[in-house]
């Protein structure tokens, strides 16, 4: 029988369990060392975790009652902020340097991200959070194009059909949208997934430097760009709750982490974990808004999480029997 939390027995594990998420987190910052674990084993706690903590994303923007250039402004600012003020608690004075070791790669990252997350916001309000989050799952398809041009990363044969199975899963998702007409949001999804692919390539390329400060640089970025368009003192009542929560929060932890796991993981694997997005996310909007997210995309999504259980799954293993072996 499971014992009770509080029981004698659940005590010990519990705390095991939370020492070794916390080093997780931790060891990339160079605050801990990580558990005795493969640089495969760190990428995947570090996506999984990051992507729980990014899940209620697609929610509060829903629950922003604000105009989508104002959402996009403040989006943008508080991440920058809520991001800096991190990073200096860990790093202190060696952020600015970091900044610095970056060069034009943390400019190119950051522009990737602040033109990506228009494009995401823009997808999310202009067709349901599940398809807009099952689309982004297609960023496995140009991720793995994209490393092979410019990265020289060969890909698997588990990866390839994974991709062609998962974009057969998207395929489905969109088709309603596409008999109707109403494809507009599924294509600003696209394009969204297409700068996620992007800036993952471009973390993978200079995996042997924290990325993590070109997060910020997209924050202001993004706050630069949209500021002409923005009203950024109407906003008021509960949406100063929810943009605080979801750039102060949100967004701060959950891209710090997904900047870092490329360092330890093929773009391609980063991606095609990040497809949990897709289940977690539409869940909370369902709970919180009761959108139903329609038969086609339940199934197209059923399709995607499976092909990322499998492929996930035999990477794992191949990675046990060849610890050398970057899959």
């Amino acid at each position: 029988m499971i014992p009770p939390v509080g029981a004698r027995g659940a005590a010990p594990r519990f705390e095991l369990l939370t020492r070794v998420v916390i080093s997780a987190i931790q060891s990339p910052f160079h605050l801990t060392p990580m558990p005795n674990l493969s640089p495969q084993a760190k990428g995947i706690l570090l996506t999984v975790v990051g992507i729980l903590a990014l899940s209620p994303d697609s929610l509060l923007i829903r629950l922003i009652s604000v105009d989508t250039w104002t959402l996009l402004f403040w989006r943008g600012t508080l991440l920058a902020i809520g991001l800096t003020v991190g990073l200096l608690f860990i790093h202190r004075t060696r952020l600015i340097e970091m900044f610095k070791v970056m060069g034009s790669i943390g400019i190119l990252s950051g522009a990737m991200i602040a033109i990506g997350t228009v494009f995401f916001v823009l997808a999310i309000t202009h067709t349901t959070v599940a398809n807009t989050l099952i689309i982004i799952g297609s960023s496995p398809l140009f991720a793995a194009v994209l490393g092979r041009l410019f990265l020289g990363e060969s890909i698997a044969p588990r990866t390839a059909v994974a991709i062609v199975t998962a974009f057969g899963g998207i395929f489905l998702t969109v088709s309603h949208n596409l008999q109707t007409g109403s494809w507009m949001g599924d294509l600003f999804a696209l394009i969204a997934s297409s700068f996620v692919a992007g800036e993952v390539v471009v973390i993978r390329f200079a995996r042997k430097v924290d990325m993590t400060p070109s997060v910020v640089l997209g924050g202001i970025f993004l706050g630069v760009m949209i500021l002409p368009f923005a009203n950024p003192l109407k906003v008021q009542g509960p949406d100063l709750g929810y943009l605080g929560l979801l750039g102060l929060v949100v967004l701060p932890v959950a891209f710090g982490l997904l900047t870092l796991a490329p360092r330890y993981l093929p773009a391609p694997e980063v991606s095609l974990l990040k497809l949990l997005e897709m289940v977690v996310g539409p869940y909370w909007v369902w709970l919180g808004l009761g959108e139903n997210p329609g038969s086609r995309a339940v199934l197209g999504g059923t399709v995607v999480i499976l092909t990322l259980v499998i492929h996930s799954w035999i990477g794992l293993r191949q990675a046990k029997n060849e610890p050398n072996l970057i899959v």
